[in-house]
């Protein structure tokens, strides 16, 4: 308790002369902190939107920007296990560890998918024991994730707090105007069955009342087998599967497959701020992938 107040009693000096210095995992939770922060945050973000996020090239530079760092938003539920800890580990620096006051994990303030109800083992996959991490997908967590990331800039930097919370709510005026607009878009199409490669899309879906009848993938993280494709693809032509859809880092030729034997239609969709040149923000990335299934129906 004492290092905490400490802590941010020096925080807060600091930020009356200079930046709040954050890290965050993922682009897109850099993306929503750079609209919060505005010009009085420097932002670092260090998995890039082609990339996997579950396997990201931990840089030893890493190490030095999370030791700089007053703030790390990560989101949690096991998503950065396999390389952020290390990090955070070399960093050197207390206050940004988990459970420290320099540390945000946004799985907490979000109801997540897929939470196992029994024992969870390696014959299962790469599942996720506190359900599935990748809400970043619906953009209605978008905004519960701003709230998250004012409530924390605010808390360290009490002087911009109002400067926070104004930009807070213009963010989320336009992401609730915005998912009006995507909700009327993906109306027609409510009901439509289609199979993911991995379980990334499951928010995605939820949110626009698209049915998810399979996965490339047999289990999280597993690649799949010809028995499997072979027997996905019946299946898949027999629910009246409309799309496959995959993310921009996974390997076409089997989804190219699945699609040709099941009739449907192949998508790439970003699942990342800057997963492709058009998906540069938060609501770029909504915009874009709707307007791609939309235009492929």
């Amino acid at each position: 308790m004492k290092f905490i107040c400490i802590w941010l009693l020096s925080v807060a000096v600091a930020l009356a002369q200079k930046k709040l210095e954050v890290v965050a995992t993922l682009p897109d939770y850099g993306a929503i902190t750079a609209a919060i922060g505005g010009d009085r945050v420097n932002v670092a973000t260090l998995a890039r939107g082609t990339e996997d996020a579950h396997f990201v090239d931990a840089k030893p530079s890493f190490v030095r920007i999370l030791n700089k760092a007053n703030l790390l938003i990560e989101g949690g539920a096991e998503l950065e296990v396999g390389w952020l800890p290390p990090l955070v580990a070399g960093a050197r620096n207390r206050a940004i560890v988990p459970g420290g006051p320099g540390n945000l994990a946004l799985a907490q303030f979000v109801q997540l998918l897929d939470v196992p109800s029994g024992p969870v083992d390696r014959s299962m996959g790469d599942v996720h024991p506190l359900g599935n991490p990748h809400f970043n997908l619906d953009p209605l967590n978008g905004k519960a994730m701003a709230t998250a990331i004012a409530d924390k800039l605010a808390a360290l930097a009490p002087s911009n707090a109002q400067f926070f919370r104004a930009n807070q709510k213009k963010f989320e005026q336009e992401l609730d105007r915005k998912i009006a607009e995507w909700k009327k878009l993906m109306e027609p199409l409510k009901g439509t069955k289609v199979i993911t490669y991995h379980k990334s899309f499951d928010y995605f879906l939820r949110r626009f009342g698209l049915e998810l009848a399979g996965t490339i993938e047999p289990k999280p993280g597993i690649e799949p087998s010809p028995t499997h494709i072979n027997g996905l693809i019946p299946r898949a032509k027999s629910d009246g599967v409309k799309f496959i859809i995959v993310e921009p880092n996974r390997p076409r030729r089997t989804p190219e497959y699945v699609a040709g034997g099941a009739g449907a239609k192949l998508l790439v969709l970003p699942v990342l701020v800057g997963g492709n040149e058009r998906a540069k923000t938060y609501i770029d990335l909504f915009d874009y992938n709707v307007r791609q299934i939309t235009g492929a129906r």
